[in-house]
């Protein structure tokens, strides 16, 4: 069934390239409104995004962005969220192998998620954006014991009676793994490859070192 908010003067419109609109399902359509702001959010400061223009790109009228997505602060947040939800378990390998071989994979698996969002991923993850928001925040704290809770997996450290404290210590981690994506991606004073070396690292000195410090 053709979404309400999207008329058939809207399908049929030219898009600002001149090509006829393509109809697309609601889910199609909001997934690639989503994928447009991604993309803004990412070129420039929040203020400096409109939803005029953002409509204008994913070649949509302005009423679908606020039919999908409320106004451009609700817009935002579904980015932060975009930008932080991690894969689903059935849909990685979990690494196997030494500390070393599990550290190299679980750091590859990090930067391939950076590198896939770029510039919007270290804006959102840094804070830039609303400003200091507590439900941004909220997100974004969430998201870090997710992250904390999928990396312990991967380098086989999960289960632990003191969990809180593991995971505590892998979101300090975390904290590099932002300020070191921000270097390579925003600022490019460091290679990936270089990125790499000093996450992993950090990282197996974390597990194999600060961890058995703290796991007893």
């Amino acid at each position: 069934m053709p979404d309400l908010f999207e008329t058939a003067s809207d399908a049929a419109a030219p898009d600002p390239a001149g090509r006829p609109r393509k109809r697309l399902e609601p889910d199609q359509r909001r997934a690639q409104i989503l994928e447009r702001a991604i993309e803004m959010f990412g070129e420039r400061p929040y203020a400096a995004v409109s939803t005029a223009e953002l409509a204008q790109r994913a070649g949509v009228a302005r009423g679908l962005i606020n039919h999908y997505f409320g106004n451009k602060r609700d817009l935002y947040l579904a980015v932060v969220r975009r930008m932080v939800t991690l894969p689903k378990l059935d849909r990685m390998v979990v690494p196997t192998g030494t500390d070393r071989e599990r550290v190299e994979a679980t750091v590859r698996w990090l930067l391939d998620t950076i590198a896939e969002h770029g510039g919007t991923w270290v804006k959102v993850t840094s804070h830039e954006g609303v400003g200091d928001d507590p439900q941004v925040q909220r997100i974004l704290d969430a998201a870090d014991d997710a992250a904390a809770e999928r990396l312990l997996l991967m380098v086989g450290r999960s289960g632990s009676a003191h969990g809180a404290q593991l995971r505590a210590v892998v979101r300090a981690y975390g904290g590099m793994v932002k300020v070191a994506g921000r270097e390579w991606i925003t600022r490019g004073t460091l290679t990936r490859e270089q990125v790499h070396t000093l996450l992993s690292d950090l990282l197996l000195t974390v597990i194999t070192e600060s961890l058995p410090k703290m796991d007893h």
